[in-house]
């Protein structure tokens, strides 16, 4: 199997963090990145260093003037006086604002809230960059699963909470969406998006939502008690054309392999039911029991049945990385997922 990384993936390091109205460090850090790469090589799997992305691959999946906003945000955040060192936003735009046809802002202090969801994807001087290598990993992986086989995107940072024109959740570019899209343009009819971090996928739940020919199934903790807080009930099962082909199973805090699995089990049975040409994996290992904020209690084990569960689909499936943060365990989750699966 090989594996797409780049180094430049380790340049974006998020400082900021609030946790119960407190900032504290962020766990999305470039050590994430490091186990993973560390427990790729120990395996003596191919590592390979992917093209870089272009612009109208992005424009599959993101807004053209998100993509601008991404790019230009931190330089120009660095001209207002006393700017911190990254970019937050202090305001985001209201439903009630929305209906009442608010619009972008010119100013960069407005942008930050209208092309952000939340405060927890602090945009520094690296994080376009490193986005963009991120991207062309899954892209990668995405072109070794068009032509039959699998492959593993080291993608960093994560991109499941991107919707098409707004960050959030660590991440700023939908990799996994824009896998699917690159399977689906290489002429696979049907492609199927699993998602098993332990956070509802709401960006690529949303950019699939009225969509038939990507099925969307996440495993995650209940949004009642959990991030992303608003999505990821299971009555949320798309609109229009895509309406049931989004399946959702929001997980009571805590649970373990057994629960964990069965649910994986019965999302496996709607995949097979929509008989894919091809698989994208969002791969998070913030199920674990060992996570620093975890909702669930997935063991090593658990991960390992998983991935043998998965790649007895017998489907081309590009694996990509998003969550997991506890930096000493995420090399052995991932070797356990990836013997399991079959690499």
């Amino acid at each position: 199997m090989k594996v797409f990384w780049h180094e430049a993936q380790l340049k974006h390091a998020p400082r900021f963090f609030l946790l119960r109205g407190m900032p504290r460090p962020n766990f999305e850090v470039p050590a994430r990145a490091e186990a993973l790469l560390a427990s790729c090589q120990a395996m003596r799997l191919d590592i390979v260093t992917p093209e870089a992305v272009t612009r109208n691959a992005l424009l599959t999946v993101h807004d053209a003037a998100y993509l601008d906003f991404l790019r230009d945000a931190h330089a120009t955040w660095s001209t207002l006086p006393d700017a911190g060192q990254e970019v937050v936003a202090n305001s985001h735009p209201s439903p009630e604002m929305l209906s009442n046809g608010a619009r972008a802002p010119g100013h960069i202090i407005g942008q930050a809230g209208w092309f952000t969801s939340d405060a927890a994807c602090p945009i520094g001087r690296h994080t376009w960059e490193s986005s963009a290598w991120a991207a062309a990993c899954a892209l990668a992986a995405a072109d070794e699963a068009a032509s039959g086989r699998s492959a593993y995107a080291l993608a960093r940072p994560p991109g499941h909470h991107t919707f098409r024109a707004r960050a959030g959740g660590h991440c700023y570019v939908n990799n996994a969406a824009l896998a699917a899209e690159r399977l689906r343009a290489s002429g696979a009819t049907r492609v199927a998006v699993l998602d098993i971090d332990s956070h509802h996928g709401n960006g690529t739940q949303n950019i699939f939502w009225e969509r038939p020919d990507v099925m969307f199934v996440s495993l995650h903790g209940d949004p009642n008690r959990y991030y992303p807080w608003f999505t990821g009930h299971a009555a949320e099962r798309g609109d229009g054309p895509g309406e049931g082909f989004n399946v959702n199973f929001p997980l009571p805090i805590g649970s373990g392999d057994d629960v964990w699995l069965a649910a994986l089990a019965t999302g496996l049975d709607a995949i097979r039911d929509f008989s894919p040409d091809a698989l994208v994996v969002s791969l998070g290992f913030d199920a674990s029991e060992h996570e620093p904020l975890n909702a669930l209690a997935v063991t090593a084990d658990g991960f390992a049945r998983a991935g043998q569960s998965i790649g007895d689909l017998r489907l081309p499936t590009a694996i990509v990385q998003e969550g997991g943060y506890n930096t000493s365990l995420l090399g052995e989750l991932l070797a356990r997922f990836l013997n399991g699966f079959g690499r």
